[in-house]
């Protein structure tokens, strides 16, 4: 039997290069992929988090002891969304796509609901749609694109203090 060895470094030239170039953008794509999952993380922390608060503020304004049930007024409904949207009572006046403004970038009042849950409590839900940095869809080979846009829901719901 003859063993063949190769001369070190003459047709193993280039292979590593090749390996990294066919490996790469499977590594950016699995790094950008950890990214986006821990971005759609934060942000669905910080919206039940907006849901907590403006429950928990909700929740202490809006019991009538006269009628001993909860009852839900134009103001303190505009004062909940506001708090659930800005993270403040009061509007702040400024533009919701500008970040650092709203809780989350993007979130409107129109996300926003606030209900009274039979007569004692309060629930607050936010509804948004999470959005990737990467795109919208990822191309499919056959049919229509796999779209990355998905709601993410958080809600609260308190008992009327």
């Amino acid at each position: 039997m003859h063993s063949h060895s190769f001369k070190p470094g003459q047709p193993q030239r280039g292979v590593a290069m090749v390996e990294f170039a066919i490996a790469l953008p499977l590594l950016l794509l699995l790094l950008l992929g950890i990214a986006e999952f821990g971005r759609m993380l934060y942000q669905y922390n910080s919206l039940l988090q907006a849901s907590r608060d403006a429950g928990r503020f909700v929740a202490g304004k809006a019991w009538n002891t006269t009628l001993g049930q909860v009852v839900l007024t134009s103001d303190l409904l505009t004062q909940t969304v506001n708090l659930a949207v800005y993270g403040l009572p009061n509007d702040p006046g400024c533009d919701v796509e500008v970040a650092g403004c709203a809780v989350v970038t993007g979130l409107s009042a129109a996300d926003v609901q606030v209900t009274s849950v039979g007569t004692e409590h309060v629930q607050v839900s936010i509804n948004f749609t999470f959005r990737p940095v990467i795109g919208t869809g990822l191309p499919a080979l056959i049919g229509d694109a796999i779209p990355l846009n998905f709601p993410l829901v958080a809600t609260t719901v308190m008992r009327g203090l």
